[in-house]
């Protein structure tokens, strides 16, 4: 069963994300390519109706699944739809680099990082 989530309930905590698009696959409509493994979690259900999206930084290889952090959130301004940031537990990673891992998607949004609630 889907529950609906909080993104921010995940913070710092640890999550396994499920990759539906692992990096170097191709985006459904848009064509784009992901230079990141990007997934959800199962089992949530985020302001958009679906289910959490997650941005994996770090492994430089397609995963299925990936275990680790979640240091931020990217909350979208201008649209219902957060995205955690997961990264092997130990890494730090700031907001620049969230920046411009996550540009080729998040260019088309408007955006805040957060760190903590």
């Amino acid at each position: 069963m889907k529950t609906k989530v909080d993104s921010k309930d995940f913070l710092n905590k640890i999550v396994t994300v499920k990759m539906d698009r692992p990096m170097g696959s191709k985006h459904p409509k848009h064509g784009f390519v992901y230079p990141i493994n990007y997934g959800f979690i199962p089992n949530t259900v985020s302001g958009d109706g679906e289910e959490l999206d997650a941005y994996v930084i770090g492994p430089k290889v397609p995963l299925n699944e990936f275990t680790g952090l979640c240091c931020a959130i990217i909350h979208r301004t201008n649209d219902d739809d957060d995205k955690l940031i997961v990264v092997e537990k130990g890494k730090n990673i700031d907001d620049k680099t969230i920046d411009e891992m996550t540009n080729f998607q998040e260019q088309y949004y408007n955006h805040v990082i957060i760190r903590s609630r």
